[in-house]
């Protein structure tokens, strides 16, 4: 099973893709795991972004196909992966089909958690307090200003790739404002029919 999880900052990706992982044995691949893995394992890519990194700039999409690419031969990948938080542009989007396509491999399922944005903040303001109430730390992005920084960049940059899988007629949709229960019975329901 080999999927990408679409949505804004705070849409329920990352308690979704656990949920995945654990019911299916798959690997949740996010980028900056996979960046800081390969920097710390001095593999020929890492070194690359290593460098870019340590001067302060941004990583290339070059640089991150690279490192997906190397995380894809890994054993542990071969069930099946998650990407979450890639592909964050169409041109992510293109390099990613073009990889999968290379290895002989395609995306079982492109699912995007639709969220209503003005929403949003309150979910990350209870999800701090949350935190706040069982005495553990909360999460530097669930700063309401730097919420807000994330989902003007999501909207800026990312948005654009759920129309680009749905032109292809691969996006499923489902809400994401929906209980957690529910939203795990809908992504069930998807992969079921993949």
């Amino acid at each position: 099973m080999r999927l990408v999880l679409l949505g804004p900052p705070g849409a329920g990706k990352g308690t979704q893709a656990l949920r995945l992982v654990q019911r299916h044995g798959i690997v949740q691949l996010s980028t900056g795991d996979m960046l800081r893995a390969a920097v710390a394992a001095g593999t020929p890519v890492g070194l690359k972004a290593k460098a870019v990194m340590e001067s302060g700039g941004l990583v290339s999409d070059e640089i991150v196909i690279g490192i997906i690419a190397e995380r894809l031969d890994q054993p542990d990948a071969r069930k099946g992966f998650i990407l979450d938080g890639f592909p964050r542009t169409v041109a992510q989007a293109d390099a990613l089909d073009r990889l999968l396509t290379d290895k002989g491999l395609k995306l079982d399922a492109v699912i995007e958690l639709k969220v209503d944005q003005a929403k949003l903040l309150d979910r990350i303001l209870n999800r701090a307090a949350e935190a706040k109430a069982k005495g553990e730390p909360v999460r530097k992005d669930d700063d309401p200003e730097v919420f807000k920084t994330r989902l003007e960049a999501y909207n800026r940059d990312t948005a654009v790739v759920a129309p680009y899988y749905s032109a292809r007629g691969q996006l499923q949709q489902i809400d994401g404002m929906a209980p957690i229960e529910k939203v795990t019975q809908a992504i069930d329901s998807i992969l079921e029919t993949a």
